[in-house]
């Protein structure tokens, strides 16, 4: 079987798992605990949850893209 016939070579393969690791790691950090009827968390707030986790996870979609459109060398 001819290697030139796949779209995507063992690279574009682990950079797809790395940002699909980052994404994860950014969805992980959004989660905490959340505010009831009776109770106010204002965690939910914080700048980890409205601001950082939501760039970790934009980092990791534009890798994961950035790993589909990639041409494999050959």
């Amino acid at each position: 079987m001819d290697k030139k016939n796949f779209a995507f070579d063992k690279m574009n393969f682990i950079l797809l798992a790395v940002g699909m690791v980052i994404v994860i790691i950014g969805f992980l950090l959004m989660t905490g605990p959340n505010s009831t009827d009776t109770t106010f968390e204002p965690d939910i707030f914080s700048a980890r949850r409205i601001k950082v986790a939501p760039v970790v996870c934009l980092v990791g979609f534009v890798s994961m893209v950035y790993a589909v459109v990639r041409k494999p060398k050959g």
